[in-house]
């Protein structure tokens, strides 16, 4: 049992020896840890104060606000489409920008020969629920006739007539007319794009009118 013991311990120190003196480094252990260090006066420890601050997230980007006018409208038209609009509350952000535009055609009943005639013709559209019309008085030879509409394009004007044929007018006519004619623009300030949508929605509505950008 000595020798046992003895034979153990001569081992243990030979192994001791070989692992000491004989046996290579491991490839990940690094004997000389300190000497390898690259320029350690340098390290310095930052208290959290010091840190640089983290970049805010970007905001999104706000949504574009626009000026969008409505039209074009007749005086009369025009009194209608601002009606349309008060549902949506608009307040000072609704303005108008009158204009004048050339007008090749136009839909109208004869002269009537006489004021008292052209009035009773009128009261006979009245009726029918026609209240855009007026008379004219100017002298010439349309004096007395019934304006019904004033067109750019004889298009709109076959679809005005064809209106007014539904209602129950028989004697309304289309002739060319060159006249230059108020109209009136809707302009809406602040337009997003939920305002927007609505907007369009009452243009489709109201037959001849568009939307766009507001003439600077």
């Amino acid at each position: 049992m000595r020798i046992l013991f003895l034979l153990v311990v001569l081992a243990n120190m030979a192994f001791f020896g070989w692992f000491r003196y004989v046996a290579p480094p491991e490839a990940a252990a690094d004997p000389q840890p300190l000497a390898r260090q690259i320029e350690p006066q340098k390290m310095r420890i930052i208290a959290p104060g010091e840190l640089p601050p983290v970049a805010a997230r970007a905001a999104p980007a706000p949504v574009a606000l626009k000026c969008i006018e409505w039209g074009s409208f007749t005086l009369a038209d025009a009194t209608h489409a601002q009606a349309a609009l008060e549902a949506l509350q608009l307040g000072a952000r609704l303005a108008q920008r009158r204009t004048e535009e050339s007008a090749g055609w136009w839909v109208f009943i004869a002269p009537q020969g006489s004021r008292p005639a052209a009035q009773k013709k009128a009261a006979e559209l009245k009726a029918l629920a026609v209240d855009d019309y007026f008379i004219v008085q100017d002298e010439g030879p349309n004096r007395w006739a019934l304006s019904l509409g004033v067109f750019k394009s004889e298009e709109a004007a076959q679809a005005r007539l064809a209106t007014l044929r539904d209602q129950g007018v028989r004697s309304a006519q289309i002739g060319t007319r060159e006249a230059l004619i108020p109209k009136v623009w809707l302009q809406v300030k602040g337009v997003d794009t939920a305002l927007y949508a609505r907007l369009k929605d009452l243009a489709r509505a109201a037959e001849g009118s568009e939307l766009h950008e507001c003439v600077q």
